[in-house]
């Protein structure tokens, strides 16, 4: 929008400069009539109607234009994610969005922002498919001076001047959060003193999301010396991969008391894998899972899962609000969490009425 702004001066300028060449060269020879004649043009030029094209165009350039490249769409979670954004980055909000999907390829990523730089955009959106690699492609849009927002995943860059700010949520605090409700329901139970055995559903490996779950679990159960993780593997944030893994931990033959799947897409997988060998998900096996979509708390209902911890995908509104601050110079926090919630089976039929995602 700035760029767009200066070449238009630059065009204004260039066409005051050319009316006064036109009017003044001839004005000695003229006769009076001829000067009356000469002078009423430029009033024909004040009242110039626009062509629709003329009119979309400035229309455009009063927009913040957003290059927006998204994972994919591997999850409801990520569905609403993407929702978000396309319904609060509308023309009615100000904006003019250009969207992305990466299909979870970071070569696709990095392509449609090398694209984003070329189309000029205000401000360039990523959510990440991993942490790393980012650092030529986001050193080219510092260069053109394009500020970028990280959203949801977080990046690895040795220069946090690569990127304005990001957001998204606490995944370590999110791991923390699943092992405080873990052990306290086990408590609840009478087994929180017996040896438990935990498998782990990991999301893409290398993700901010499974990273910081990841972490937040192992060092959440080294606090409990009785819990022990005998299997994990990443499932690879899918229903379809997470049933796959499932059924392959289901074969190994280790006792699975506790299933810790990091996200409810996963988890979807994993409790039709355990019903297909005649187990009961939720009490044979108790399964924690992540993100909180609709879906989860229809599982929770049904009696097939004992708990889903958010991670609210909402961010569109955030995003609006930061890009409008950064062009109009503002400054804002580099780091920015959306709030979350842990949600039991038990609270699933009081709150589903009241879940967006």
């Amino acid at each position: 929008m700035k760029k767009k702004l200066v070449s238009m001066l630059l065009g204004l300028t260039m066409v005051g400069t050319a009316l006064v060449g036109c009017s003044s060269a001839p004005a000695e020879n003229s006769t009076p009539k001829e000067t009356e004649t000469k002078t009423e043009a430029p009033a024909k030029e004040e009242t110039k109607t626009e062509t629709p094209a003329e009119e979309a165009e400035e229309k455009t350039d009063e927009l913040i234009t957003i290059g927006f490249s998204q994972v994919g769409a591997e999850s409801d979670w990520r569905v609403a994610n993407t929702e978000s954004m396309k319904s609060t980055l509308t023309e009615e909000n100000g904006f003019n969005l250009i969207f992305a999907d990466a299909q979870q390829k970071q070569e696709n990523q990095i392509k449609a922002v090398r694209d984003f730089i070329s189309q000029e955009v205000d401000v360039i959106v990523i959510a990440p498919v991993t942490e790393t690699g980012w650092e030529t492609v986001l050193g080219e849009a510092k260069d053109a001076e394009i500020p970028v927002i990280i959203v949801d995943r977080m990046i690895d860059v040795s220069d946090d001047s690569l990127y304005t700010c990001w957001v998204g949520s606490d995944f370590y605090q999110e791991g923390l959060d699943a092992v405080d409700w873990l052990t306290e329901y086990m408590d609840g139970l009478g087994r929180g003193q017996d040896q438990l055995n935990v498998a782990v559903l990991q999301g893409t490996i290398g993700s901010s999301a499974e990273i910081g779950r990841t972490k937040g679990v192992r060092d959440g159960l080294q606090e409990h010396s009785n819990y022990s993780i005998v299997l994990e593997q990443t499932g690879e944030f899918t229903q379809a991969k997470g049933q796959e893994v499932m059924e392959s931990f289901l074969k190994s033959g280790e006792q699975i008391d506790i299933l810790i799947a990091q996200n409810d897409n996963m988890a979807f997988g994993a409790i039709d894998a355990l019903k297909a060998v005649g187990k009961k998900p939720a009490e044979d096996v108790v399964i924690v899972s992540f993100d909180a979509v609709k879906a989860a708390f229809e599982s929770m209902i049904a009696g097939e899962m004992n708990v889903s911890v958010e991670c609210n995908p909402l961010h569109g509104p955030r995003v609006a609000e930061l890009a409008k601050a950064i062009m109009n110079g503002e400054e804002v926090e580099k780091i920015q969490y959306v709030e979350e919630g842990v949600f039991p089976a038990d609270t699933a039929a009081e709150m589903l009425p009241t879940r967006v995602y």
